[in-house]
């Protein structure tokens, strides 16, 4: 893994602001120690997932009126640009072209994908496009009806990959870099009753990772190309999140790939605990490594300091942030430090200064 001892970083942390929270957490980072210190909180309603521009100048937030756009200072501080409607309910999972022309918003209440500009000054612009799901799902209480948790585009970005874990589907939508209108492409059929909740690709685009919340699994796809010139999505394995005595009354979180593609991780609510994978570079299967606990209630969103030595535990019931040391090679996390005390942690990001 890299050495970034030498950098300074920031993290913020996306929170729900109905108990304590006020809104965005920001946090000054000991990269080598593997500890975080709050800086100041900056106060908007609900900012429960929280994404940067890839160049790092833009963070974006959903709030209650819609997308949210902050300009990052040079110190890590963040200042408010403008705050956009997104036509429909608050959404749940943002995601940004590499070019920063359109940002794009999972909605799980109404199963509604918006499309929405980005201006060239990081403010969140016009509509470019929206997508209601259509379908009903197997589980009354929970899917039965549209539910987008997520919305990935493919290392090319000429596919948006958008999962619905109330109808068990992920569909794939031809994108158009000029306008951000979408095109039903292929739909991806996950189990029944399954939910898949988050897609992951490898860094070549070669195998993408499913994690199936209801399930406890995660399915591994080949991704390729067929004789008609297609995209296909091969299914090639299919493995627990959870270890064998702990699958009920559970359900998995939060997904991550390691920088250098070899492993991935994986966290559990009601089990509260994380998963780590092995990656086979050659043919994208996954081998466990381990399961260890997490020490928070429901690990709602797991993330690596920037060397990759120390995991973080975003615990959304337990209002804490936990800390470990990896020791990649046993593939073992060792709790290090103490809790940092947050209510309703959701997702975190992290910028180099």
């Amino acid at each position: 893994m890299e050495n970034d001892m030498s950098d300074k970083y920031v993290a913020y942390v996306g929170t729900y602001t109905h108990e304590k929270s006020r809104g965005i957490h920001i946090y000054d980072m000991d990269v080598e120690k593997g500890l975080i210190t709050e800086r100041k909180e900056v106060e908007i309603d609900n900012p429960s997932y929280i994404t940067l521009s890839h160049d790092g100048k833009y963070l974006y937030s959903i709030c209650d009126a819609g997308v949210s756009a902050f300009r990052v200072m040079p110190d890590g501080d963040i200042e408010l640009i403008n705050v956009k409607s997104i036509n429909g309910m608050r959404g749940c999972h943002l995601s940004v072209t590499k070019d920063n022309t359109f940002i794009f918003v999972s909605g799980y209440h109404d199963g509604k994908l918006t499309v929405m500009h980005l201006n060239e000054d990081g403010s969140v612009g016009t509509i470019a496009d929206e997508v209601f799901h259509k379908g009903i799902g197997s589980i009354a209480e929970r899917n039965f009806r549209p539910h987008i948790s997520n919305a990935t585009l493919t290392p090319d970005e000429k596919l948006l990959c958008v999962c619905d874990l109330g109808i068990d589907q992920i569909k794939v939508y031809e994108f158009d870099k000029k306008t951000g209108r979408l095109d039903l492409y292929d739909i991806i059929r996950t189990q029944l009753e399954s939910a898949p909740r988050e897609i992951l690709f490898s860094a070549d685009g070669r195998f993408a990772y499913v994690m199936c919340e209801l399930k406890n699994y995660i399915d591994v796809y080949e991704c390729g190309v067929g004789e008609d010139g297609r995209r296909t999505f091969e299914f090639i394995q299919n493995i627990f999140t959870l270890r064998r005595d702990h699958r009920v009354n559970s359900a998995a979180t939060d997904i991550m790939l390691t920088k250098d593609g070899e492993h991935l991780l994986c966290s559990n609510a009601g089990d509260n605990s994380v998963t780590i994978y092995k990656i086979d570079k050659d043919n994208g299967t996954l081998s466990i490594l381990s399961s260890l606990p997490i020490s928070g209630d429901y690990p709602k969103y797991i993330n690596l300091f920037p060397d990759e030595k120390h995991l973080m535990s975003m615990n959304h019931d337990g209002n804490s942030i936990t800390f470990f040391t990896v020791h990649w090679d046993k593939g073992l996390i060792v709790m290090s430090g103490r809790e940092v005390r947050i209510s309703k942690p959701n997702n975190m990001v992290i910028r180099k200064l």
